[in-house]
């Protein structure tokens, strides 16, 4: 493999662009709702170990995602990424699972010196069989991968969507805690598909039991289960927060959570295409987030 300040190509090589974790505790949302889902999008066996995900370009351009059992190189890769320095993320052949054609995130860069990013040419020999080049979700559409990335957006930026509840005007009385259950407009905002949508909700409920979206019920009751039937591996994962909170992500079918062990809830659902609904810390919210916290996988 080659990193990208390489200009000058062979036939094998592959220009790394950026690398992601597979494991229980850090995957890309968009392959699934839980680890054993994103391997299975990808044909591979859960190890518990995980996987490395190498994305780059071939010399002629073509889109790959390399595969490999590394998970510590991987690890080490992304972490001086994101401190900005840099880093020559050359797994081992021998550590290479698999090479799937195409790319299962949107990437804004490319390789130098090579054609643009396309997906690779079949390969005769599979006659039809080969596998479908991986693509990124489609941002025009709302579904489950859109849903899972909303809520992976709003754990990244927590600050920024916290900000924009006004607890006293969506949730009532002035220095109380907000019910269990509300809705909220934002207007227009980014979300986290990279795409610009109205976020459009009903108003608060006056009560938790009266004014709760039936999904938001749905959803905190299959959390709720979760405590006494564990879920597969990565539908509940915990990340690093300030003042010693924990950032929760869980998900179901049909469903998102992303919340502060320290503070309120957001649920997105399948079936409200766009909207992000707030869930306030009321009686029950702090010991469910306790209990999926205590549950969740978290990263090495």
């Amino acid at each position: 493999m080659a990193g990208t300040d390489d200009t000058v190509a062979d036939d094998d090589a592959l220009f790394v662009l950026t690398a992601v974790l597979l494991t229980p505790a850090q995957f890309p949302s968009a392959l699934g709702d839980d680890y054993v889902a994103a391997c299975a999008a990808l044909g591979l066996e859960p190890y518990a170990e995980g996987y490395g995900l190498v994305l780059g370009q071939d010399s002629g351009g073509a889109r790959w995602t390399v595969v490999v059992e590394d998970v510590s190189l991987v690890a080490v890769a992304i972490a001086s990424w994101d401190c900005g320095m840099e880093y020559d993320l050359s797994p081992d052949d021998r550590s290479v699972v698999c090479a799937l054609p195409g790319w299962p995130l949107a990437l804004a860069v490319c390789a130098p010196g090579v054609p643009e990013p396309h997906d690779p040419v079949p390969d005769p020999e599979a006659e039809g069989g080969g596998p479908v080049p991986l693509a990124p979700p489609d941002t025009e559409v709302w579904g489950a991968p859109q849903r899972r990335l909303g809520a992976d957006e709003i754990a990244l930026q927590w600050a920024e969507w916290r900000g924009q509840i006004d607890d006293e005007t969506a949730f009532g009385t002035p220095g109380e805690r907000a019910p269990e259950g509300g809705s909220q407009d934002y207007g227009t905002e980014a979300d986290g598909t990279g795409t610009d949508e109205d976020r459009t909700a009903g108003s608060s409920p006056e009560s938790a039991g009266s004014g709760q979206h039936p999904g938001v019920r749905r959803a905190l009751e299959a959390a709720r289960a979760y405590v006494t039937s564990p879920p597969p591996p990565g539908r509940i994962r915990s990340a690093f927060a300030p003042g010693g909170a924990r950032t929760l992500r869980a998900d179901g079918p049909g469903w998102s959570l992303v919340a502060r062990t320290d503070d309120i809830a957001f649920v997105l659902l399948d079936e409200e295409p766009g909207e992000i609904m707030p869930v306030g810390r009321g009686p029950e919210l702090p010991g469910l987030l306790k209990s999926l916290d205590e549950l969740a996988v978290r990263p090495f």
